[in-house]
């Protein structure tokens, strides 16, 4: 029998960025952008932008562990994004951008937690690991707009400098793991 297809929400600073990676990644089956771990409910972007709703920008995967495994999942995201800025990936800071996983199961949290670790021991960034690992909360969903944002807008002048990039070092890093 076939395991049940898992969830996990990555924060990885801007979610138009982290979707653009993961929409090419074998084994994910959907990626959606919201937000999750804040005191609002339903918060909108604007309430998201003044970083007064601890809410986070993060990318929900529906992955199938047949195909790729949680920590191959976790490698993609902490090559994509500094997991070293605290509240910030790049230009955009806020509590909104922070590093953070969010896990469904007590299976993705350790496996994190043993790859965070491991990611600290090995000397990989010459700064300490600051994502959270926190189980998912207050999880809503982002406005239509934000949906397929780069897929839609790859001339726009955030995706051409930011994500595009992003996801070429993807291709690049990851081509294994690569949708044709």
């Amino acid at each position: 029998m076939a395991e049940p297809l898992q969830t996990i929400v990555l924060g990885g600073g801007c979610f138009w960025c982290t979707e653009a990676v993961y929409v090419r990644v074998k084994g994910v089956a959907d990626v959606e952008s919201g937000y999750c771990n804040g005191q609002v409910a339903r918060p909108s972007y604007e309430e998201v932008c003044t970083g007064q709703t601890a809410c986070n920008e993060v990318v929900k995967l529906v992955y199938d562990p047949a195909e790729i495994s949680t920590r191959e999942v976790l490698e993609i995201f902490f090559v994509v994004h500094d997991a070293t800025q605290l509240n910030q990936q790049g230009n955009d800071v806020g509590t909104q951008y922070r590093s953070g996983i969010y896990y469904s199961t007590p299976e993705q949290k350790q496996v994190a937690e043993e790859l965070i670790a491991e990611i600290g021991k090995g000397g990989f960034f010459s700064r300490k690991i600051v994502t959270e690992v926190q189980p998912v909360s207050n999880y809503w969903p982002a406005e239509g707009y934000h949906q397929d944002f780069f897929e839609r807008n790859p001339n726009q002048g955030y995706c051409v400098a930011v994500a595009g990039p992003k996801v070429a070092k993807f291709r690049k890093t990851f081509a294994r793991l690569a949708k044709n």
